[in-house]
This record gives structure tokens, C-alpha cells and sequence, in this order.
């Protein structure tokens, strides 16, 4: 498990031992050969290291290997199981919505006689939302795949031993700068059961990630290493398998005695300090119901433990900072305020834009609360200072609505109300920002960059994007290129879990002024403009799949909102699998529905939220490009359908298109700035005596191995510190 998740991680394979000396042939010739074929069949291309390793093993290690990547890269892009859409020959042959149901309802009388009176089931008719036809049909009733010079060729490298690439996993995952996705999260869970020997991380910055690390201590009997209350708040969370992030209630299971003095002293030692207690009001519930479980009557000795609680239930008061900086704004002192957040800077600096626009009447406020914020900044995290950046970027002028994005990835809108930030002060605050995070990015002589990377929005959270393929952070940018014939097809997969599970697949078709044009779903099969969907399947025991082809080129809109519904039975989050990616293909290729080469992008989709929105797609010039949104809704029905979503789906594809996301690019100008040689790949390194940083979506075969290297996978690490 953990060698697939690394290979699926990392786009490496770990080496195996060689071959015995002595032996000349070790039989893995053969193997590499054969496994180079089925890469190349799925989208991928193994360096010309990674073939000859395979060929220097035995023939059985070099098979395990081989068989291991292969299972690994396969299910990265979705190709793992099997594409059967509803219609056999789409995108051929789908019928017209009317006359489709038309034959459900002849069918019916056919085989039943006339319906008894009264309201009618359609999606009860017979024949409907199961395929009539095995997968077998399916590839007998199309030509095998052209290939296409277009085709994805995603390119797989050879690492250094599986331990030592475990090992380093571990420790990026644990040090990561950025809150990780659900995915990372519960990997570096089985990493860190199986590191506790070591290596550790000196420093571990994410909250939440730390939770998970010392979930393993403390299963492992040992002390956890925490330093605040709500430190040992996530740690109990994350041992009862429930949520670090404290968003979601968990239901804490029952603790070992072992168990509970461990946490108890732990919180007995963070208590000790009085101001500890001050954010414990803030999950007063939570305690109270952990109370229940740790039994801290028990132990007499850790009194401190036992003050937590006591604030927790109201007999002890510890006023936290928020509610001193409330009583400050209250009198109108926004300086007052500022002063107060001026022991936590990164509140501060969250702070700001309310701040500043309370103090905007008297100069001497403002004056004040951006004296605080100069003296403090360089106090502020990496990516509190970025996310605070993008913001200022998007206060010039007032938004038609405030989208917020919350940490469940839920969209939710308020009309924005706020007043612009005067042009000067922005101008002001934006410089002292911009000076910190360049005197924070590292010293490098040269950075080489792919292009493609340059509209990559800053990934300030994993919470901010999905598990995956090829995916990228909410508000990046990808330019489709697209050519006259070429279709961009849309496809959704999931496997309930014990329950019938419908989802749908959809497509909302919106105008210039993001207004509704159309749509295609199981309640329209086909738009005017050549837009056309798979077929409704229904129960999904084995896995379903659903598609929607979208000839760019010619569709009348101007932007499209894929999404996917749950309209009845499991959560995205309950589901055994559900996914959701597009490929990209030009019509003369023909082939089977699902062809794994022609994949871009897959996205696992994890929420409970009943309709998924990954992303959008509007014109752009005299092409299309993506807009990356990792978005949840919520309809107004319980029955979710395009027609229930579409209203806040229109307004989340506005605000996210019409919103400027801090990119890749603005550090690279940063790092230009500071000194740095910033030049755009071509193939070649130039020489030079310090390997270049490379930043790119994946790294190149022909770049020094000894140069570090910025790819999909580590982003973040280009973050400032």
C-alpha cells in the first residue's frame, strides 16, 4: 500500500536490490520492455534510468516493481477500472431527451400494460439507468484509439531506495507549510506509525499535521509533543478518528488508561501556563464531551489538567484575545486593536482589512495600526503573509458578492458591503508585504521555469484542492489547447459503498454577463451547440461512470460550470470511490469513452456536501481555459440536479474567474527582483556552479539531479518561510 501511495505521490518508483554479481543477464530485459508499453498505453513515459534499473533485476523483482507501478499509475488517472457508459456508442447514437423517454414509457406498456393513475416514476421505468450492455459491447462498438501527438505523456523517474524515499515523504509531508489535503493527511498517518524511530522533523508548522504525528506517539505509548490546549484538543480528535481540524464534532472513543494519563499530563504541562487557557472557551463543547472520556477527577496530581475543564464548563473565566480585541473595537479604538493583536501577528495580520476600514476616517489610526503591522511583520508566517497579499489585490474596488470558501471547501455569498481601501494605503501595505516575502525567499542564482506553471495560483492550503492527477490549487489556470474538432470530455466515477448511489454528471452553459444559456444532463442529453451526455446510470455496485463531451470550439457560451450531484444514497465522503477529470482528444481519434491517455486531470472528490464543483471553464480569448474551483454546494432540493444548483453555481463561476489569485509568477518577479538569474526552460540547464532551482508542474528528464526541483507535488515549498 504505502509503495503504490508513494509512486501515485511522488511519480517515482523506488529502486529494488540488483542483481547478484556474477549473474550477466538478470532476466529483467524483458520486463522493462513490457512495462514501457503499458506505460505508454496510459499516459506515461518511464526515463531512460528507470528502464534500465528494471533491466539489471531478476526477472521476479523486476516483475513485482514493474506490476506494483504499473497498478499505482493506473488508478492515478482512473484507469483502474472499468468505463461503462449508459448509451453504448457515445458519443454516437445518444437520442433525443423527449424520444428517449418516449421508449421508457412504450416499453412499460409494453411489458406491464398502461401505468395505474397517478404520479409516474420515470426513473423507475424499465430499462433505465443501468446499462443494457457489458463493457465488452462497449469496446466492440468503437475503433481502437489513434494516437495522437497531443496525447498526455506524463514522464516517471527512478528514486533512491523505498526506505529512504519513505523516509523523505515523511518528513515533506510533516513539514509541510500548508495544512495538507485529506489524502496526505491520512498517508503521513501510516508514515509516522512507521518512522517513530526516525527520522523526525525538527519543525513541524501545521497544527493538524502535528495532530496526526503524535496520534501515532500516543499509540505507540509515548508522551505527545504538544506546546497549546487545543494542541492536545486535535491530538484526541485525530486518535478517534474524527476531525484535527476541529470543523467538524467528533465522537471521541473510549481511551486506554495508558492513553488518558498520556494526554492528561500532556495538558497538565500546557496548563501550567495560565494565558494557555485562554482559547479554551473558544471548543468549550468539545471539552466538556472529552472530559467524559479522560475521567481528569482521576488524577489528583495534575491539577492543571483539571483547570481546562473547569474553564470549559464556566467555572473558571479566561478571557481570550478575541474577545479584549472586541472590547476595543466596541469603544472605537481600531489602534487600540491593533496594539492588543500585536502578540499574535498573524491575527493581526488577518485582521487588517477590518482594521484599516475602521480607521479610515482618522489618519492617525490608520498611521498607527500600519506601524503595528511594519514592527510585527516579520513575525507573520510565510502564507499568512501571501493570503493577505491576494486579498489586498482584490479590495480596489467592492465585489458583486463575497464569496467565502470555507474549510469544508462549501462555497457560501454575502453581498459585499465594505467600502474600498483607499489606492495610497493599498499601495502602502501592498509594498511593506511585498518587501517581507522577498527578503524571506531563498537566494537562488538561476531558476529555471516551465511556462505552464506561471498562472499556478500560490497553494496556501491543501484545503484549497483535491487528491489526484495533475491537479492544481483553487484559482489556478489552465490554458486548453484546443483545436477546431478536438472535444473536451468530462467524466464522473463512483462505487458506493453499501447504499444505491446516483450521481449525476452535468454541465451548466452560461453567457457573457454569466447568465443561463443552457445545460446538458440527465434531464437535457444534448445542447444546440453540440454539447452531449453519456446517459443516466443509476446504481453504481461495481462503479459507474457518466460523461459529457464539450466540443469548445463551437459551443455558443461563454463560460461552463461542470458539476457533480449526488441525487440520492451516499455522501462523496461515504461513497467506496467517486472522481471526477476531463480528457482531451480530437474526434478522428475515436476509441473507447474512457482512454487513459488522453486524461489530464483526475480529482478524487471527498466532501459530504451533495454537488461538486472541481472547476470551470471559460473562453478566453480565441481559446479556453480552466479555472480550478474545489468547491461544494449545497441545493435547494433534496433531490440535487443542475436546475436546483444552478444559481450559486453561476455565482461561484463569477466571483473565481473574476477573482486575481496570487500565482507562481508573482514570486518568480519577486525572486528576479532579489537578484535571481529567472529563465524559462528549454530542454538544457545552463552551466553554472550551483545546480538551478527548477519550478515547474513536473520535473524534466534532462534536469542535473542534484538540482532542486518545485513540481505539483511541493508548491508549497516555494512559499516563503
Amino acid at each position: 500500500m504505502l509503495t503504490e501511495a508513494l509512486i501515485r505521490r511522488t511519480l517515482r518508483v523506488p529502486r529494488a536490490a540488483p542483481a547478484p554479481d556474477g549473474v550477466e543477464d538478470a532476466g529483467g530485459a524483458a520486463v522493462a520492455h513490457q512495462f514501457d508499453v503499458v506505460l505508454l498505453s496510459a499516459g506515461f513515459r518511464a526515463t531512460r534510468d528507470l528502464l534500465a534499473h528494471l533491466s539489471a533485476l531478476p526477472a521476479p523483482a523486476a516483475l513485482d516493481l514493474a506490476s506494483t507501478a504499473v497498478r499505482a499509475l493506473r488508478e492515478l488517472v482512473a484507469d483502474h477500472v472499468r468505463h461503462t457508459p449508459y448509451f453504448r456508442d457515445f458519443p454516437e447514437n445518444v437520442p433525443d431527451t423527449v424520444e428517449f423517454w418516449l421508449e421508457r414509457l412504450a416499453e412499460l406498456v409494453t411489458t406491464h400494460g398502461p401505468p395505474p393513475a397517478g404520479p409516474l416514476n420515470l426513473l423507475a421505468l424499465p430499462g433505465y439507468g443501468v446499462p443494457q450492455h457489458t463493457h465488452a459491447d462497449v469496446l466492440a462498438a468503437h475503433d481502437e484509439l489513434i494516437p495522437s501527438a497531443k496525447d498526455r505523456l506524463t514522464t516517471i523517474h527512478l528514486g533512491r531506495s523505498e526506505p529512504e524515499e519513505l523516509a523523505a515523504l515523511y518528513l515533506t509531508l510533516a513539514t509541510s507549510p500548508t495544512p495538507l489535503t485529506a489524502g496526505d493527511l491520512d498517508l503521513l498517518g501510516h508514515l509516522a506509525e512507521s518512522h517513530l524511530d526516525g527520522p523526525h522533523p525538527e519543525h513541524v508548522p501545521v497544527r493538524e499535521n502535528r495532530a496526526v504525528l503524535n496520534a501515532a506517539r500516543l499509540g505507540a505509548g509515548l508522551l505527545p509533543d504538544v506546546d497549546t490546549t487545543k494542541d492536545v484538543l486535535r491530538l484526541a480528535c485525530r486518535a478517534s478518528g474524527g476531525d484535527a481540524t476541529l470543523v467538524r464534532p467528533t465522537r471521541f472513543r473510549s481511551f486506554r488508561r495508558a492513553e488518558r494519563r498520556l494526554l492528561l499530563t500532556a495538558l497538565d504541562r500546557v496548563a501550567a501556563d495560565p494565558l494557555k487557557l485562554t482559547d479554551v472557551a473558544a471548543h468549550a463543547e468539545p471539552w466538556k464531551r472529552l472530559a467524559e472520556r479522560l475521567h481528569p477527577h482521576e488524577y489528583p496530581t495534575l491539577p492543571h489538567a483539571a483547570e481546562v475543564f473547569a474553564v470549559a464548563r464556566g467555572d473558571r473565566a479566561a478571557p481570550g484575545l478575541a474577545s479584549r480585541v472586541e472590547r476595543a473595537l466596541a469603544t472605537g479604538s481600531p489602534a487600540r486593536a491593533a496594539a492588543l493583536l500585536s502578540s499574535s501577528p498573524g491575527a493581526l495580520a488577518r485582521s487588517l482589512d477590518r482594521l484599516l476600514r475602521l480607521a479610515v476616517p482618522v489618519e492617525s489610526e490608520v498611521d498607527s495600526i500600519v506601524a503595528a503591522l511594519r514592527d510585527h511583520v516579520g513575525d507573520v508566517s510565510g502564507r499568512v503573509l501571501c493570503s493577505l497579499r491576494e486579498h489586498l489585490a482584490n479590495r480596489s474596488t467592492p465585489a458583486p458578492a463575497r464569496l467565502f470558501a470555507t474549510r469544508r471547501r462549501t462555497a457560501w455569498f454575502t453581498p459585499d458591503t465594505r467600502p474600498p481601501l483607499p489606492e495610497p494605503l493599498l499601495a502602502e501595505v501592498t509594498a511593506l508585504l511585498d518587501e517581507e516575502i522577498t527578503r524571506r525567499l531563498p537566494d537562488h542564482p538561476v531558476v529555471l521555469f516551465d511556462p505552464d506553471v506561471l498562472d499556478v495560483a500560490l497553494p496556501l492550503s491543501g484545503k484549497a484542492a483535491q487528491d489526484g492527477f495533475a491537479v492544481l490549487p483553487r484559482g489556478s489556470r489552465t490554458r486548453l489547447d484546443l483545436a477546431d474538432g478536438e472535444v473536451l470530455r468530462l467524466f464522473a466515477h463512483w462505487r458506493q459503498e453499501r447504499l444505491v448511489t446516483d450521481y449525476d454528471l452535468s454541465a451548466l452553459l452560461l453567457d457573457e454577463d454569466y447568465a443561463y444559456r443552457g445545460h446538458v444532463s440527465w434531464t437535457n442529453y444534448r445542447d444546440e451547440g453540440g454539447a452531449v451526455y453519456s446517459g443516466d446510470v443509476t446504481n453504481a455496485p461495481e462503479g459507474a461512470t457518466e460523461f459529457i463531451d464539450l466540443p469548445l470550439a463551437g459551443l455558443d457560451a461563454h463560460c461552463v460550470v461542470p458539476q457533480v450531484h449526488r441525487y440520492s444514497g451516499e455522501s462523496f465522503d461515504q461513497a467506496a470511490e467517486a472522481l471526477f477529470g476531463w480528457m482531451q482528444r480530437d474526434r478522428v481519434q475515436s476509441g473507447a469513452p474512457f482512454e487513459p491517455r488522453t486524461v489530464r486531470t483526475r480529482s478524487d472528490l471527498r466532501d459530504p456536501m451533495p454537488t461538486a464543483v472541481p472547476a470551470v471553464f471559460v473562453r478566453d480569448g480565441d481559446g479556453w481555459t480552466a479555472v480550478w474551483t474545489h468547491l461544494h454546494l449545497n441545493g435547494s432540493s433534496p433531490f440535487h440536479s443542475v436546475e436546483t444548483t444552478g444559481d450559486i453555481a453561476r455565482k461561484v463561476a463569477k466571483a473565481l474567474v473574476e477573482r486575481r489569485s496570487l500565482t507562481i509568477s508573482y514570486l518568480l518577479d519577486l525572486l528576479r527582483a532579489k537578484g535571481s538569474l529567472v529563465l524559462p526552460w528549454t530542454g538544457e540547464a545552463p552551466g553554472s556552479d550551483t545546480p538551478p532551482l527548477y519550478v515547474g508542474l513536473d520535473r524534466p528528464e534532462n534536469l542535473p539531479e542534484t538540482a532542486p526541483t518545485i513540481t505539483r507535488e511541493n508548491l508549497n515549498r516555494l512559499l516563503p518561510e
